[in-house]
């Protein structure tokens, strides 16, 4: 029996997908020339006036609806104070005894048992810019291109209890935002971003037990292990019967192992205090009634309806709805094709393997769902076979076409002519007397290596039902 139960808290930054930066009119376009996307309110510079971006309070608050907070139609900004070089004000402005939102859900599945996460609060602020630290000039720089973005933290409750929870909540928080259009969730470029809180305590203790904080985990993969690492090492030091300490660490991937950073900071130690440059933030009750009118179909309640509508396994509606842009292309061709699982089928497995090849997104298939609805019909109908089919897919993948057009310009049509069929299956039996003679001996299982024979002499286009029949028929 385990010793010690897991405390865990995520704190996850989104990025939101505006134009502009939260208080100026920047452009928040990543890749940009370092410090070409600055101005005197995200530098800094004296004398200059924050301007709230009304996109981004949208934004804010259709994530707080769509996880269930309760949206404070008061809310206020404040300066949220510390020092360090890609932080060209000295504060950042930040939310925080008054959220834009508190007091959401999240409902989660690992592993079939469901739970349901608390969130805290959602809050706004501007991001800081970036540090690069250069070994070869053996000097520091600051690009303030992201200084000034617009986030929002979304603050869980501590209610996760392994590295399993922590992940299936941040997929769960991640596929909202995409489904809202909110974020576009690049880790990598460190638009989907989480720091995770981290205690243990002996298992049926009330009280949490010292807390250590993990940051630099860029994806989903590198969540778990920090966590898992991270409960290991607490683990031992109190097997040791050392303490814990309240600290910041950072994940070194490359190692799998967090190390210390810095001692943990508490709200005190920031100063907040109200921004005197922003007034509260009041937002009307019915514009925010417009927006909860406006939430699109969410991915639990689409993947309830795909389940029903469409007969799916829980397996398979999961992995479908996890994407918005997924579950669109499969929706549009099951429109095209009335075949929701085997459709389903052919994503889960050769589609999803593509995207993965060519960088992970949908958006890298240039097959449209109406031709590849085709192409599965053509398969069903027996106009080609599997195997033949799957390269076809392959040919189209990136930049589509028709696949009907497709096969029969390049000869490609099964052969389901019996006479055709039986020609061939004849000269194999002809050419391989003594596998006859062993197959009659009852070795059946060289079917297999007569259809392979038949299969190569038609090019692979002959109909392997057809096949099968032929030569049981021929070779009794």
């Amino acid at each position: 029996m385990a010793q010690y139960e897991a405390v865990i808290g995520l704190e996850v930054h989104a990025q939101l997908k505006t134009k502009s930066k939260l208080f100026c009119s920047c452009s928040t376009q990543f890749g940009k020339e370092p410090n070409s996307n600055v101005c005197p309110v995200c530098t800094g510079q004296p004398g200059s006036l924050p301007v709230l971006n009304r996109r981004a309070v949208e934004y804010a608050t259709k994530m707080a609806l769509a996880i269930g907070c309760t949206v404070n139609e008061r809310s206020i900004f404040a300066r949220k104070n510390y020092f360090y070089p890609d932080l060209p004000m000295g504060y950042q402005i930040s939310q925080f005894d008054l959220p834009i939102a508190e007091h959401g859900k999240v409902d989660i599945d690992v592993d079939g048992a469901k739970k349901t996460i608390g969130v805290t609060r959602i809050h706004m602020e501007n991001d800081a810019g970036k540090s690069v630290h250069s070994q070869a000039d053996n000097a520091s720089y600051v690009d303030l291109n992201r200084a000034g973005t617009p986030l929002i933290e979304i603050v869980s409750e501590p209610d996760m209890r392994s590295p399993e929870e922590a992940v299936a909540y941040l997929r769960c928080l991640h596929s909202i935002l995409l489904y809202l259009g909110i974020c576009d969730g690049n880790m990598e470029e460190g638009n989907f971003r989480c720091d995770a809180n981290v205690s243990i305590r002996p298992v049926g203790q009330e009280e949490f037990g010292t807390r250590a904080e993990l940051k630099n985990m860029n994806s989903f993969r590198n969540v778990q292990r920090a966590i898992a690492y991270e409960i290991s090492r607490q683990e031992d030091l109190l097997d040791d019967g050392e303490a814990v300490v309240q600290e910041t660490r950072l994940f070194d991937a490359d190692k799998g192992v967090t190390r210390s950073m810095r001692g943990k900071e508490e709200a005190h130690d920031y100063r907040y205090f109200p921004d005197p440059d922003l007034v509260p933030l009041v937002l009307d009750h019915d514009w925010v009634e417009e927006l909860r009118a406006g939430l699109p179909e969410l991915p639990a309640a689409r993947r309830a309806r795909f389940i029903e509508q469409y007969g799916l396994p829980e397996s398979d509606a999961e992995l479908l709805t996890g994407d918005r842009a997924l579950a669109d292309y499969f929706e549009k061709t099951v429109d095209a094709y009335d075949q929701p699982k085997k459709v389903c089928n052919w994503i889960s497995t050769d589609i999803l393997r593509m995207v993965n090849e060519c960088g992970g997104s949908i958006a890298s298939c240039g097959l449209a769902p109406e031709e590849f609805a085709t192409l599965v019909r053509i398969v069903d109908e027996g106009v080609i076979n599997q195997k033949v089919g799957k390269n076809v897919l392959g040919e189209l993948f990136a930049e589509g076409g028709d696949p009907e057009a497709y096969v029969k310009d390049k000869g490609l049509v099964q052969i389901s002519d019996t006479s055709a069929l039986e020609t061939a299956v004849d000269e194999v039996i002809a050419d391989n007397p003594s596998e006859v003679e062993a197959f009659r001996g009852g070795k059946t299982k060289l079917m297999g290596f007569f259809v392979g024979q038949v299969m190569r002499k038609t090019k692979g286009q002959a109909n392997p039902k057809l096949v099968n029949q032929i030569l049981a028929d021929k070779l009794k």
